[in-house]
């Protein structure tokens, strides 16, 4: 491992937006993410104006990854978004290693809730700490069609 997240060797993070590649990560989002599957590039070009980004890179190409965004009031509450790595680049911890690094970024802001939502990728945020909500029952979700 290279750094203090816990990236393979080869591999860095950035909090930079101005690094984010919003083509790529568009292309990986709208055609292979569960969740945002034809997405419009429009609407990913707000979402990524609208929020904290966060990116690996590989270190010899400059290529990005894996991609993670933070929609985030900077005081008490953030929501994890559109965390992704790219197929050629999983199974090394990376996307792991993101997740990490986004919570210790976050960390200074002294936030009371980092909340995210899974279908699939609950073991990997259970090793950063996340947990199911307590009392599921205070939660609602207005759903606009």
């Amino acid at each position: 491992m290279n750094d203090a997240y816990g990236l393979p060797e080869g591999y860095e993070f950035s909090a930079d937006r101005e690094r984010i590649d919003v083509e790529r990560v568009h292309g990986w989002l709208s055609t292979d993410a569960y969740w945002a599957k034809g997405r419009p590039r429009e609407k990913q070009e707000t979402a990524v104006a609208s929020s904290l980004n966060f990116g690996v890179y590989d270190t010899v190409s400059g290529e990005q990854v894996a991609y993670a965004r933070v929609v985030t009031d900077k005081a008490l509450f953030a929501w994890l978004a559109d965390v992704y790595v790219e197929p050629s680049a999983r199974a090394k911890g990376i996307g792991t290693a993101l997740v990490g690094a986004v919570v210790e970024h976050l960390r200074p802001f002294g936030l009371r809730r980092l909340l995210l939502a899974t279908d699939d990728a609950h073991g990997v945020y259970a090793k950063l700490g996340f947990t199911p909500l307590h009392r599921p029952d205070q939660w609602m979700v207005h759903v606009f069609e």
